[in-house]
């Protein structure tokens, strides 16, 4: 889902936890051994434990557990899927983190890997190493059925909600202040805005063009729909984020990545998420 830069705070307390963990190295035989343990290699390690553990925000339509089968699914949670069985990993395990800290989490080694829809930017490159890209996507608006919004030049006078730590917060913040929209209202799930679009608490809401479109087919019920016509302005290209030092891990997706392009695997993937065409990225020289 995704995304956008983290914020500084954010950036600060990375910087802060590795320091922490460096000066800790040295204080006993114990963690001597811990700090031994986490300097492994990511990719050989997944291999010889037999699992990937992948940091997500629980996001459908991109990595989330199916309530029903209780399965990791979705666009990401297939392709890494079918990436760590070619690995030789037979089993990917993803654990739920908010989306504002997965990166965070990345970098405090309690995840293997970041694969939730998320955008590769410099700011992001500045603490991760990202894969080649996966696929592309940009943000749609929600609007009530009803609604007086009839173009994103409707949106002036309107308040809008995003989800925090999502590139579309940062643009409908970008909005206000280029005074295309009069308010952002900020809310921690997808569920919640969409809960607060439907009741009427705000006029519209901005979110990824995938997991809008997926929202309103899963809950039909919903008094909602896609602002149309639109053309998205913050496309962004999506990636799975590692840690820097994991060179060989991100090489060994990147193989995997442009073989699942070139025998159609990940355009057959995003065709059954309703994903457009145009969201497909072919192999890149």
């Amino acid at each position: 889902m995704k995304r956008w830069l983290l914020s500084f705070l954010s950036l600060v307390l990375i910087v802060g936890v590795l320091s922490a963990c460096g000066s800790n190295g040295s204080s006993s035989s114990g963690s001597k051994d811990s700090s031994s343990s986490k300097s492994s290699d990511t990719l050989a390690a997944a291999k010889k434990k037999g699992v990937l553990v992948v940091g997500s925000s629980n996001d459908a339509p991109f990595a989330f557990i199916d309530q029903k089968t209780k399965k990791f699914t979705g666009i990401d949670a297939e392709i890494i899927k079918e990436v760590a069985r070619r690995l030789g990993i037979p089993k990917v395990e993803m654990k739920q983190t908010k989306f504002e800290n997965l990166l965070l989490e990345l970098n405090n080694k309690n995840i293997d890997l970041v694969t939730d829809a998320m955008y590769i930017n410099p700011q992001r490159e500045k603490i991760a190493k990202f894969t080649t890209v996966w696929y592309t996507e940009g943000e749609a608006f929600i609007i009530p059925k009803k609604s007086s919004i009839k173009s994103a030049n409707d949106l002036k006078n309107k308040v809008i909600g995003a989800q925090k730590g999502t590139a579309f917060y940062d643009f409908a913040n970008k909005m206000k202040k280029e005074g295309k929209i009069k308010q952002v209202n900020v809310f921690g799930s997808q569920s919640d805005l969409l809960l607060a679009a439907n009741t009427g608490k705000i006029d519209a809401l901005v979110t990824d063009g995938a997991v809008a479109a997926y929202s309103l087919k899963q809950d039909p019920s919903l008094n909602l729909k896609i602002l149309d016509p639109y053309t998205p302005q913050a496309a962004g290209m999506i990636g799975a984020a590692a840690r820097k030092s994991d060179t060989k891990l991100v090489n060994a997706i990147n193989k995997q990545i442009n073989n699942l392009k070139e025998n159609g695997f990940i355009k057959k993937v995003l065709k059954k998420y309703g994903m457009p065409d145009n969201y497909f990225v072919p192999v890149q020289d």
